[in-house]
């Protein structure tokens, strides 16, 4: 077996084991999730990430390591973009008052969504680009707009809001189909006066899969301006979707802790922007240079955020 071969039946291997652990095995519990609990299962999926890259490091391309380097770049792209998208998340359960211990059933269907739907799009992305170079100033274009987007939505002094009166989703799902609002369990379905209604379980499930839809929108563009290798872009995105339920629950219990967060995503969407842009101009941004722009701009965002939370937790107890 060739090694590219070899590595892919290592990464379905981890992925399946990893999936029915923390799919199915975790998520028979009726316990709520704590953040304690929740921010081990993190830590394990990053270290699980960590040590697939470092295979690939010490083995697939043990002379220039540029693989290695893009499967950790793109993973670090994907991952800052999908903390945006869980804030999402958290509105959705909020606006359809979704029980805590529930979420995670949600979630758990709305990720296996997510990596199907991911999967699709990479392949179709990496294929467009491969036979249609121009399409890259399309897909810069959509980072450039993504960016100025959520920059504009870091500097609003207003609250974000989930409005469910106003989603066109919620509108079609209203006029075709009936909503048992009362049901407080955690099934998708139910049955009103012997006929089947949606729950708000389910409600719920189609708003966050719409919104990883919209969110592949920016990110798949994202990590294909670092890396056309399907393989590569295919492992760093899986690895970083699976462990986002855990990483959820580490959110929700630490809301307000990074607030310059997603000023730093923004700056990181700008500038695999221009990265996208200026590749069919034979104008190429070494991967090295990328990681490290990547990477010092999400530490300067997480450090500012925390100085900042310390700074009005001083003003609070002043």
């Amino acid at each position: 077996m060739e090694l590219h071969s070899a590595f892919w039946v290592i990464f379905v291997i981890i992925v399946s084991v990893m999936l029915y652990i923390d799919l199915y095995v975790t998520d028979h519990s009726d316990e709520e999730r704590s953040l304690k609990k929740s921010a081990v299962w993190s830590c394990i999926w990053i270290g699980v990430a960590l040590s697939f890259n470092a295979a690939l490091y010490l083995f697939y391309d043990e002379f220039d390591h540029v693989k290695s380097m893009e499967f950790l770049t793109c993973y670090l792209i994907e991952k800052s973009l999908s903390v945006d998208n869980l804030f999402v998340f958290i509105m959705i359960f909020q606006a359809l008052n979704i029980k805590s211990i529930n979420q995670p059933h949600i979630l758990k269907w709305g990720i296996l969504g997510a990596i199907v739907f991911r999967v699709i799009f990479i392949v179709l992305g990496v294929g467009i680009i491969t036979r249609f170079e121009w399409t890259m100033y399309i897909f810069g274009l959509i980072l450039f707009y993504a960016a100025f987007k959520m920059l504009k939505d870091a500097l609003s002094k207003e609250e974000q809001v989930f409005d469910l009166e106003k989603n066109r989703i919620i509108q079609f799902i209203n006029k075709r189909f009936k909503i048992d609002t009362a049901y407080t369990g955690r099934r998708f379905f139910t049955k009103v006066d012997g006929k089947i209604a949606l729950t708000p379980l389910f409600v719920a499930l189609i708003m966050i899969e719409s919104a990883d839809l919209v969110f592949a929108i920016d990110s798949i563009p994202a990590v294909l301006a670092i890396s056309q290798d399907t393989f590569i872009v295919i492992t760093s995105n899986v690895m970083a979707i699976l462990g986002l339920r855990a990483l959820y629950f580490v959110l929700a219990g630490m809301l307000g802790m990074f607030k310059y967060l997603k000023h730093g995503v923004a700056l990181i969407l700008f500038f695999v922007g221009v990265k996208m842009v200026i590749m069919p101009l034979d104008y190429k941004i070494p991967v090295s240079i990328s990681l490290s722009v990547i990477f010092v701009t999400l530490t300067l965002a997480i450090v500012l955020s925390v100085i900042q939370l310390k700074r009005d937790q001083g003003k609070d107890i002043a």
